[in-house]
């Protein structure tokens, strides 16, 4: 899983957007011209199969629109939302990922009716989302699984089996199941794993540097210990049993896992499982796919299923995608009936089928659609991908426990996962938790 947001400090706002002919409709149905800018997937066919859904919208009611795919390379998306924010004119419709719904609010329009009228027809959306979507109470930007992606456990099934006497199969069958089935799959079972197959040669190929996917991975760690950095009235919380319990674990762990830890990047842990060189990772299915691809034995060896259970549960990290409509936008009324259409269970599971299932709905009764049940070899590998209701799991934002003002800077700056990568380099607890105090003293000044 590639990192698709820069620090929020890196943005570039100096350049100007390109002014858009856009005309505003004051008609009660949708009409006239409309453009959005939406992240351009991983998965080629996902962008077809989003233009063909658009361009049948577009025809029926009688909208011309403009559909642009931004992409992630150069911060390109982050840019561009920037400059538009800075000169109030571009897209209606924008896509914004994590933070960057509470970065930009007081640019968004409010969405509460859209948002309404899909959860009266859906249920409920999971709170880890709603973290991100809401700002002081409102609905900012609608979520959508366009982009939107866990990081689940995916391990090879027969290293497991080999190495730690574990069946990941029968904790997960690719069918309706009960939570005790996987009652076993806890944080100390995965260090017991861990050392088994470290013995082997196969390391779990868990990073600790300041990227995406390790500050996922520590933060829904430390948040399944309740090791919470800060509280919801942003008081420090560092230095409590709780974060003392998730370090002791941690030092437990690092001797199992690759030497270059604290130097990987997003996609070291794809290269480790994709080379047969790990037993375990936590990723999307990107990796599985580039492996069913270049590895065809790797991937025919692969089971995607929930993280591990902690005392605070069992949290899934989770990095959500959200569509915006810009104050300034001049068919707003276009903007909502699209936004609607689209996030549909009929043109959602158009589009999951598109990306192999790799894309997550936000309405956690869309758990059930076929592709994740379809997807093979092996049959039934991304079926625990999403929650299901008896995995007993949940979505998880890291830093969550605080205000988003807090928690996009311990995101932004890697705390979580710097606090880990200093235990790794001879640091003790007490000088670690020292070192994150301070950092999160300065976040809060």
């Amino acid at each position: 899983m590639t990192k698709r947001m820069s620090r929020r400090g890196t943005l570039t706002t100096a350049a100007a957007a390109a002014a858009l002919p856009l005309v505003h409709i004051r008609s009660a149905g949708a009409a006239g011209k409309l453009s959005l800018a939406l992240w351009d997937h991983w998965v080629p066919a996902g962008d077809a199969a989003m233009k063909k859904l658009v361009d049948a919208w577009a025809a029926k009611n009688k909208v011309d629109i403009q559909l642009d795919f931004l992409t992630a390379i150069g911060s390109k998306i982050n840019i561009t939302m920037a400059a538009e924010a800075q000169a109030r004119t571009g897209h209606d419709v924008y896509a914004f990922d994590m933070w960057t719904v509470h970065e930009f609010a007081e640019k968004l329009d409010p969405v509460d009716d859209v948002v309404k009228g899909l959860t009266d027809k859906y249920g409920k959306i999971s709170s880890a989302v709603e973290y991100l979507g809401k700002v002081d109470g409102k609905w900012m930007a609608v979520p959508v699984g366009w982009g939107s992606a866990p990081l689940t456990a995916c391990a090879r099934i027969s290293m497991l089996k080999q190495y730690a006497g574990i069946d990941v199969t029968k904790w997960y069958p690719a069918a309706p199941s009960t939570p005790a089935a996987a009652a076993d799959w806890t944080y100390d079972t995965q260090l017991r794993a861990a050392e088994a197959c470290h013995k082997a040669g196969f390391p779990f190929a868990l990073g600790c540097g300041p990227t995406t996917d390790s500050c996922q991975t520590w933060g829904a760690t430390f948040g399944a210990f309740g090791a919470h950095l800060i509280d919801a009235k942003s008081n420090i919380t560092v230095d409590s049993d709780n974060v003392r319990k998730v370090l002791e674990y941690a030092k437990k762990m690092l001797p199992f896992l690759p030497p270059d830890t604290v130097s990987y990047d997003d996609a070291s842990n794809n290269r480790a499982l994709i080379s047969g060189k790990s037993a375990l990772i936590w990723n999307p299915p990107s990796a599985w796919a580039v492996a069913k691809r270049d590895a065809p034995a790797v991937a025919e060896d692969c089971w995607t299923f929930s993280n591990p259970r902690g005392a605070n549960g069992r949290l899934v990290p989770l990095r959500p995608y959200f569509w915006g409509i810009w104050e300034f936008a001049q068919n707003k009324s276009a903007a909502k009936e699209l936004i609607s259409y689209l996030s549909q269970r009929e043109q959602v599971e158009v589009l999951a089928e598109a990306v192999v299932g790799y894309d997550i709905p936000p309405f956690l009764s869309m758990s059930d659609l076929q592709i994740w049940s379809d997807v093979e070899p092996p049959k039934g590998t991304i079926y625990n991908y999403p929650v299901r209701p008896w995995h007993d799991a949940e979505y998880y934002i890291t830093g969550s426990s605080g205000p988003p003002e807090i928690a996009v800077q311990i995101w932004n700056r890697g705390t979580i996962p710097t606090m880990v990568a200093k235990l790794f380099a001879g640091q003790s607890i007490d000088q670690t938790i020292a070192w994150a105090k301070d950092e999160l003293e300065g976040f809060s000044r």
